[in-house]
């Protein structure tokens, strides 16, 4: 699959939830490889964030991200709409410091992508696959959020609340395809019993029915609730009287769940990458949400590239006898069994490592070990199919190295082992030279990575 942006831009406009300021943010289609980044075109300079986990830097009435000094709050439902369109790269900028809350929903931000389209790039997407179990807990509250491995994306969320009005309610999301119709319109929500301490916090001045739905749960005196009712500008109601307060009805039953998974996916995008995983939130919050998301940021830190998904039940793109039409190589030098994966700009090939080998005869007798120097030639005849690849009656072509650098080795490859290699260019193939950047991979760890400049050459 590959990167997308906006075809063009697009403005919104309205009050902040927290500030009450007037506010103009505009989505600008960026270039490949830009990811989500937020501009405050109403400071000097324009300082730009970027928009990470690592940067957020508050969550208590939603996700704030900060370079310095400089902030944006109330991002999640931009960037909800953003990330369930299949949008990687955007540029956002605002002048203010925060997203205007609209209608308190993703839906006006889905509807501006719907009107002006989105623009497939050249580069792939970077995906991170979840591949194992992963869980954030907050043993006070009980709300966890854990992500299994899963082919697709999808969440499930499930809130609870000590509230007559409000107790537990579920929201699924199944398909990314479904977000505008079935949450992208749900609308945040508050407790009345809370918003007097809002207001007290310098906090929603911009709140009113038309972008929040008010629940009314906990017996208070009839002067407090009109005080509230007053400061709401809503006619008065009786105390007796628990239930929603809203201008418009709930758009679903259990609306205020489908926005806590709106906020999940908003929050989800601070990854910076699609994700591949079944996330199930269990009270979440924009708190332990970004928790989790700083967690898989550092993973992806950590390690440059994830290790390619190799399922040996799957058949491969190339099996030994189409890569023997390819490249030259024959026995003993043929260190590539199979390609499992090939796309314009990388592929993925494998190579099951022997106890019969013929280098561990001397390689060595009584603790066998692959040489480096062959682990890093499978990596290029790897790389050499790629090249091939692109071009016409490959089986007319050879590739020759040129030059090989920043070679590492991290771990041994000893007999059993079975090696992943993932080649990728590094810039386009100019004058019929192609420079790549290659990993090998046993199971989850990196044990070689190299850079390689090949020539391709028509053979005689």
């Amino acid at each position: 699959m590959k990167q997308r942006t906006l075809k063009s831009a697009f403005k919104v406009s309205g009050k902040g939830l927290h500030s009450g300021l007037a506010i103009e943010a505009t989505f600008l289609p960026a270039p490949q490889d830009h990811g989500y980044k937020f501009q405050r075109i109403d400071l000097p300079n324009m300082p730009i964030i970027d928009a990470l986990a690592e940067n957020v830097v508050e969550t208590k009435r939603g996700t704030v991200v900060a370079n310095g000094d400089v902030r944006v709050s109330t991002i999640e439902h931009a960037l909800a709409a953003l990330y369930a369109a299949g949008i990687d790269n955007c540029m956002i900028q605002v002048n203010a410091p925060e997203i205007p809350i609209l209608d308190g929903s993703a839906r006006i931000f889905c509807d501006k992508i719907a009107e002006v389209g989105i623009e497939e790039q050249n580069a792939d997407k970077d995906f991170y696959v979840v591949k194992q179990k992963i869980e954030v807990i907050d043993e006070e509250s009980g709300s966890s959020l854990i992500v299994l491995p899963d082919k697709d994306f999808s969440i499930d969320t499930m809130i609870e609340f000590d509230s007559p009005v409000l107790d537990n309610q579920f929201a699924t999301l199944d398909n990314l395809d479904k977000f505008s119709e079935e949450i992208a319109g749900s609308r945040t929500f508050v407790f009345v019993r809370e918003i007097e301490q809002l207001l007290n916090n310098n906090l929603i001045k911009g709140g009113d029915l038309d972008n929040a739905i008010v629940i009314y749960d906990a017996p208070m005196s009839q002067d407090s609730l009109d005080h509230l009712a007053d400061l709401m500008k809503v006619p008065h109601k009786h105390v007796s009287e628990f239930g929603y307060i809203n201008n418009k009805p709930l758009a679903f039953d259990n609306e205020p769940a489908r926005h806590k998974l709106l906020d999940v996916l908003g929050d989800i995008a601070l990854i910076g990458r699609p994700m591949k995983g079944r996330i199930i939130a269990m009270k979440p919050g924009h708190t332990l949400n970004t928790t989790f998301t700083k967690k898989i940021r550092k993973q992806i830190k950590h390690q440059e590239i994830q290790a390619p998904s190799y399922n040996p039940n799957v058949p491969p793109i190339m099996d030994i006898n189409r890569i023997r039409q390819l490249l030259p190589h024959r026995y003993p030098m043929l260190l590539v069994d199979k390609i499992i994966e090939i796309g314009q700009n990388y592929i993925v090939g494998v190579k099951n490592v022997s106890g019969n080998e013929p280098f561990f005869q001397g390689h060595f007798p009584q603790e066998p070990v692959m040489p480096g120097v062959l682990i890093v030639e499978a990596m290029a005849q790897v790389g050499g199919i790629l090249v091939l690849n692109s071009v016409d009656e490959p089986e007319r072509y050879s590739t020759y190295f040129m030059k090989i650098d920043n070679v590492k080795f991290r771990q041994k490859v000893v007999p059993g082992d079975t090696l992943v290699f993932h080649l990728s260019f590094m810039t386009e193939i100019r004058r019929g030279c192609a420079v790549m950047k290659g990993f090998a991979f046993v199971g989850e760890k990196i044990v070689s990575e190299a850079e390689f400049m090949a020539q391709i050459i028509k053979n005689k």
